[in-house]
């Protein structure tokens, strides 16, 4: 066991190169490693990118590719797909405003802490199912009925009863202000500390893969095939002694590997039965340790600041990216190796990181025609939404303002259209449609006097809907292919986005969220290209709470996301 425990990020709650490993394995052990030397930093090339005759707005230009060894769905992955996008094509809900009854809603109780959700593959009698890992529990729902089918309960865990979330519902519900927040500051600490396995991947076999502090565990079916199988423990990988550091991250290339990444900085290669892996570190990992150290010694959350704390990008060109410290990362897969050579296509490239902490974003694709990136916000305290070109730089391509690497193609303040705003950082991935990149305000106007200042993030988490807590404001960016310039696009200063990470329905162009309306918890619709709000559906309960969780669409049109103790679903309309 690592004596620096990653645990859940309240937030989410999330010289070059110097080693490289290659091995066969078991499910436990790795056979060799091999160390090469650190190369010298090259100079960025500036050649012209591969072109397309599509249409900017073509489908092929604006989805990101399918991933086809992830499940067969709209949602076999955190972040929507391997691109990170928080994005889907398919159409939701909108221009309807409502108060829902508990009857229009499906709500399955799971127990606390199912942050994400995988919708499965059809099963061979039509039917799919929905993985859900959560704090003390694995569970299977029924994607028809949302009946839940099965559980397997996490080792060590005792099971949160149906009573005892209710209790909880219930008493968070009659509580407003100070008070509402000290309840709030309780359960946090109570049910969501020591969360792990926050990232997964759910593979076209109906494998659910889920990284863990020091290992990658597989579940799937008890009897494969049957959608009421129970779950089991398939097998476990250990990462090998020369990898270092507690899983992050999980993703899958378009070979149908697993990739994940630890919070000091390796990537690993594996295959899905574990059988064989490939490993390298990335730039400056040789600081993380130190670093992570740093972090636990200063009693701060490992996960809310250490050297890497959020998930990995996959292209489908073999382009892994990473966000480390103060450095976003391209490392390139061929199919049998992993290279940060610049001779390969890979690059490493610094970005400011004004509070220390790095940045709070998964990175995310965007554009997969003409002008291709790679989107993340920057580690200031006022933070900026950054555009990376993601392949080779366009000939001609000049640096932009302020910066000195022409990788740069994009770097754009968040201001809220607030002139007084000074501080703003988003734990949240950036939410990217076309070439349209959006970031929200988790910030509370107001802390309660004693509160502590270390866990302000989690003030949002059970209070967010109170009008002193609710934090406001979205801001959308948008890259303009014809002058090659990213700019603010839109605010709304109006609809709050507590804390979920918001999803965005290109079919209905619209933006999702979930966050307080006068004091009461609601799902919220915003569109995509104007920023009005065309839908609201107010819920009210503290049980459909996202508590961090992220907002997915399925194949049917329905908004679901898990809550403070299960999961919800909406209706189409």
């Amino acid at each position: 066991m690592n004596p620096l425990r990653r645990t859940f990020n309240f937030a989410v709650l999330a010289t070059l190169g110097l080693v490289t490993a290659a091995c066969s394995s078991s499910s436990t052990s790795s056979e060799s490693s091999v160390v090469t030397e650190p190369s010298a930093t090259a100079t960025p090339t500036t050649t012209e990118q591969t072109t397309t005759t599509l249409a900017p707005d073509s489908s092929a230009c604006v989805d990101p590719p399918k991933n086809p060894y992830l499940a067969d769905s709209g949602a076999p992955i955190g972040h929507i797909d391997s691109a990170q996008s928080n994005g889907s094509p398919i159409v939701g809900p909108r221009d309807s405003t409502k108060t829902l009854a508990s009857t229009d809603l499906q709500y399955a109780d799971l127990g606390p802490g199912h942050a994400g959700l995988a919708l499965s593959s059809k099963y061979p009698d039509g039917s799919r199912v929905i993985w859900s890992n959560g704090a003390d529990r694995i569970s299977k729902i029924d994607a028809d009925t949302f009946e839940v089918l099965a559980e397997l309960p996490r080792a060590d865990k005792v099971l949160v009863t149906s009573a005892e979330a209710d209790a909880n519902i219930a008493l968070l519900d009659q509580q407003t202000g100070a008070e509402l927040a000290t309840t709030g500051l309780g359960l946090g600490a109570k049910y969501l500390l020591g969360l792990t396995g926050i990232y997964y991947a759910l593979d076209s076999d109906n494998t659910m893969f889920i990284g863990g502090e020091d290992s990658v565990l597989a579940y799937q079916d008890e009897t494969a095939g049957d959608s009421h199988s129970p779950i089991v423990l398939r097998n476990e990988w250990k990462r090998p002694p020369e990898i270092t550091g507690g899983f992050v991250g999980v993703n899958m290339t378009f070979d149908g590997k697993l990739v994940v990444v630890t919070d000091e900085g390796w990537i690993v290669v594996l295959d899905r039965d574990f059988s064989h892996y490939v490993a390298i570190a990335l730039p400056g990992q040789e600081a993380a340790a130190a670093h992570n150290a740093e972090v636990v010694a200063g009693g701060i959350t490992l996960a809310s600041a250490s050297w890497v704390r959020n998930s990995i990008a996959v292209d489908d060109n073999g382009g892994i990216y990473a966000v480390s410290l103060d450095t976003i990362n391209k490392v390139v897969w061929d199919g049998t190796k992993l290279s940060i050579s610049p001779d390969d296509g890979a690059w490493s490239v610094p970005y400011s990181n004004g509070n220390g902490k790095g940045s709070g974003a998964t990175p995310a694709l965007m554009g997969n025609c003409n002008d291709r990136f790679v989107v993340v916000t920057d580690g200031d305290v006022q933070m900026h939404v950054m555009l990376f070109w993601r392949d080779a730089i366009p000939q001609g391509w000049e640096n932009i303002e302020g910066q000195t690497n022409p990788r740069v193609a994009g770097n754009a303040l968040v201001t809220m259209d607030d002139p007084n705003l000074t501080a703003i950082q988003s734990e949240q991935g950036v939410v990217v449609g076309g070439y349209g990149a959006l970031v929200v305000n988790n910030d509370s106007p107001t802390i309660p006097d004693g509160y502590p200042v270390k866990a302000a993030r989690l003030l949002v988490a059970y209070s967010g809907a109170d009008p002193a807590f609710a934090p406001h404001g979205m801001q959308k960016f948008a890259w303009d292919p014809s002058t090659r310039v990213f700019a603010s696009s839109w605010v709304n200063q109006e609809v709050s986005s507590a804390n979920g990470v918001p999803l965005v329905s290109l079919g209905s162009n619209t933006l999702y969220t979930v966050g307080g309306r006068d004091g009461k918890w609601a799902l919220e619709g915003i569109d995509w290209t104007t920023g009005e709000s065309v839908l609201t559906w107010i819920t009210g309960s503290s049980r459909y709470n996202t508590v961090f969780a992220g907002l997915f669409i399925d194949d049917e049109g329905h908004i679901l996301h898990g809550t403070a103790f299960g999961m919800v679903r909406y209706p189409i309309g």
